[in-house]
């Protein structure tokens, strides 16, 4: 059960501001009248009755509290950063399972809460973002991947590389390593590396990985529709992206290419890694950094 939290904050920004408003319009200055017709009909005032008569009812001052905080709340998160934390390896070795980031929701325009609707052009994704959207089978799950394609750009993903308007994407082989994601006793434990490679994609330099093992999958080309971006993962052979999707006949969780009404915003920034939340296993600010 995804819960709609945008939603869920939105309403209670209504809620509480309603109860502020009423309390302002209409309680406290009946209050006040009381106090004011108290005082007239007596010659010494007792504070207790006066602050009695003063008193809000509990659910407006609640709603009082409440309401600065999350109005706060709800424009910081909706217009300028939200934070994530991230389920899943597909965009290693640039972001781990685990890891908190900060979005920036201003980058790419203003955006009204829950219908996501862009009412200000601020810029556009830029080839080499690591950019946060809205997974197109399931609006209401978060996926994370880096931007490869921009509208009208030809893609091609053949023997393991990228292609991007015909030119090959810049690598450099940094390392190779042994591939954490194969299981401690599996048979191919041993065999099982991963190429690290250092890419330049667009004015962003960042690090991919890919499997000695995998499958190498066919030759495979798309040309980016307008209004769409193709979003690939830093974990080439781990990711479920842009690449594994060429019509509407394809499976479901084959999802294709990202429309711009679903984008959320750019990551930027890590500010904690804690991949299992809990008291016994503490937070480490270890992977503190901008992202590229």
């Amino acid at each position: 059960m995804h819960i709609n939290f945008p939603l869920l904050l939105v309403i209670a920004v209504a809620v509480t501001g309603l109860l502020a408003l009423l309390d302002y319009l209409w309680l406290a200055p009946r209050r006040r009248r009381a106090m004011a017709a108290y005082e007239a009909q007596v010659t010494t005032v007792d504070p207790v009755t006066l602050g009695r008569l003063n008193k809000e009812p509990l659910l407006v001052e609640y709603g009082k509290s409440f309401f600065p905080v999350l109005a706060v709340v709800l424009v910081l998160r909706s217009f300028l950063v939200e934070p994530f934390q991230i389920p899943s390896g597909s965009m290693k070795p640039t972001l781990e399972i685990g890891d908190f980031i900060l979005v920036n929701k201003f980058s790419y325009g203003i955006r009204l809460p829950v219908l996501e609707t862009k009412i200000i052009p601020v810029d556009d994704p830029q080839r080499g973002d690591v950019m946060v959207f809205r997974y197109p089978n399931d609006p209401r799950i978060n996926y994370i991947k880096r931007v490869v394609g921009l509208p009208g750009d030809h893609i091609r993903y053949a023997d393991k590389r990228l292609f991007v308007n015909g030119e090959p994407v810049e690598r450099e082989l940094l390392h190779t390593v042994e591939d954490d994601e194969v299981p401690v006793g599996h048979p191919l434990q041993a065999m099982a590396k991963v190429d690290l490679y250092q890419e330049q994609l667009g004015e962003t330099a960042h690090q991919a990985r890919y499997k000695r093992l995998s499958q190498t999958p066919p030759e495979r080309e798309w040309t980016v529709p307008e209004g769409h971006y193709f979003m690939v993962g830093d974990n080439r052979d781990n990711s479920n992206d842009s690449r594994y999707w060429s019509s509407p006949d394809m499976p479901r969780e084959l999802w294709g290419m990202v429309p711009d009404n679903y984008i959320v915003g750019k990551a930027f920034a890590v500010w904690m890694h804690w991949p299992e939340p809990k008291l016994s296993n503490l937070p480490s600010f270890s992977r503190v950094g901008l992202i590229n």
